[in-house]
């Protein structure tokens, strides 16, 4: 029996931020195969797709030496879409409930390239120094205007992640013995695959499409990243193995976004057959509804 939503998604997207030195932000970034790759973080995408999901919405902290989500017997997971994603309550008792979807990092494809960009904000500055009446040219005035010079390194790139939606756990808080109805559930997982169609992201006051640019994945037995180990690209080219081809003849689809944003697209098309993101998304989504019996 299909009891869960795997997906492995390339899409082109910015990397979030770690931390920094004085004035200077650096991305977020792993070492692996000997090489260091930029990456958002499964928390920092986590918290990107719950957003744009609307699962957010009535999220209420509570604050017990750290802030966390508010739970009680009246909202937990089952009546609280913010809570869908996990929780860990110790206020008053301890509960604990794990997410019902799991993700991994956004991992770039090709190695990180350092590309620094340099700005400063002279024209706050300015305005501020002429509100005043002085110069900033005379020494000292430019840090009693507040100018400021500061840097961050920059990378958007092609990156690979995955998401896995438990289907049985959607909408389920055994903490309180508590269930959402069929429609809910089924909302709740359909919120979370059109965020993950139309993901955008505000980086340093950027806007940033994180469309998938291909997708692999569907309903599936097992409970696990499926094409977590197959989806590659490489100096912008999809790699098409026997073994991706294998999984994806076990009752799964793909799909690509054309436009030459792979290097072998003919390639792709011939030897994959990929359905538009358009017509993979809603095949998934009459798959999941089905699976809630609507």
């Amino acid at each position: 029996m299909k009891r869960a939503v795997t997906l492995t998604v390339v899409a082109n997207m910015t990397s979030n931020y770690s931390e920094g030195l004085g004035n200077i932000s650096s991305v977020q970034k792993i070492f692996k195969e000997q090489h260091v790759y930029a990456v958002r973080s499964r928390e920092s995408l986590k918290n990107a797709l719950c957003v744009q999901a609307g699962l957010y919405d009535d999220l209420e902290t509570s604050v017990d030496g750290a802030a966390q989500k508010l739970v009680s017997a009246e909202k937990n997971a089952a009546t609280c879409r913010a809570l869908e994603g996990g929780y860990m309550s110790t206020k008053e008792l301890t509960y604990i409930r794990n997410s019902s979807f799991y993700l991994t990092d956004a991992i770039a494809c090709d190695a990180f390239v350092n590309e620094t960009r340099f700005h400063n904000n002279l024209y706050l500055a300015s305005n501020q120094a002429k509100a005043n009446g002085f110069s900033l040219q005379v020494k000292g005035n430019a840090e009693k205007a507040g100018l400021m010079l500061y840097q961050y390194e920059y990378d958007k790139s092609m990156k690979v992640y995955s998401l896995t939606i438990d289907l049985e756990m959607v909408g389920k808080d055994e903490n309180f013995q508590a269930e959402a109805g069929p429609e809910e559930k089924a909302d709740r997982v359909l919120r979370i695959l059109e965020a993950v169609r139309s993901l955008s992201l505000v980086v340093k006051g950027n806007l940033d499409n994180a469309e998938p640019l291909f997708i692999a994945g569907g309903l599936t037995e097992r409970k696990t990243h499926y094409f977590e180990n197959v989806v590659r690209v490489k100096r912008g080219a999809l790699a098409i193995t026997q073994d991706l081809k294998d999984k994806l003849s076990e009752d799964f689809s793909c799909a690509l976004l054309r436009g030459d944003n792979f290097s072998n697209e003919d390639e792709i098309v011939k030897e994959l057959a990929p359905l538009s993101i358009k017509q993979f998304f809603e095949q998934l989504e009459e798959q999941v509804k089905s699976w809630y019996g609507l």
